[in-house]
């Protein structure tokens, strides 16, 4: 394969490497087992890259492709004990692809939103959730009244909780269109 197409491979993987682990790391019990398991997981889909089809789903082809590295992990270290059986094993599976693509619409929804914030607002929230700042701190700078922020943020949140209900009542608990 070419550079390009290398390329194109890093990206993708790396986009989705940590939702691959997650993903891993809920169906195996022990970290190392799951760390060894993504690595096999990225040899396979680089060695069978030219089978992607670009523009279809990345995720659900490393998550299909780390579901058989389980099974055939779980093969190998049988003599360890299996501690799942495979068809619980399968449930798990799907169940934590269901949450991950409605946690991807609820982030997706709460992005729009906080781009439809006031200036003031967005500042107000980057600062205490995204860069951790303590809201009497944040009061302090502001020349405000500690409760005053508090207030703001209050209300800033039920807005942001209401934009994001009603962008997944459009669109759907997975972000499909309805």
């Amino acid at each position: 394969m070419n550079d390009t197409r290398f390329e194109e491979f890093i990206s993708l993987f790396m986009r989705h490497q940590a939702r691959l682990a997650r993903y891993v790391l809920v169906l195996l019990p022990h970290a190392s087992d799951a760390e060894d398991v993504v690595q096999e997981t990225a040899i396979t889909l680089w060695r069978r890259f030219d089978e992607y089809k670009p523009g279809t789903n990345f995720h659900a082809w490393a998550c299909r492709t780390a579901y058989l590295k389980i099974l055939e992990h779980r093969r190998r270290c049988d003599s360890r004990q299996a501690i799942l059986d495979p068809d619980v094993l399968e449930n798990l599976a799907v169940d934590f692809s269901v949450q991950n693509e409605c946690l991807d619409a609820q982030l997706g929804a709460l992005r729009d939103c906080l781009g439809k914030l006031r200036h003031g607002d967005r500042e107000l929230v980057e600062r205490r959730y995204m860069k951790g700042e303590r809201g009497d701190q944040i009061a302090m700078d502001l020349g405000r009244p500690a409760n005053s922020v508090y207030q703001s943020l209050g209300r800033i949140r039920r807005t942001l909780l209401e934009c994001v209900n009603r962008a997944l009542a459009v669109a759907g608990p997975r972000g499909e269109t309805i």
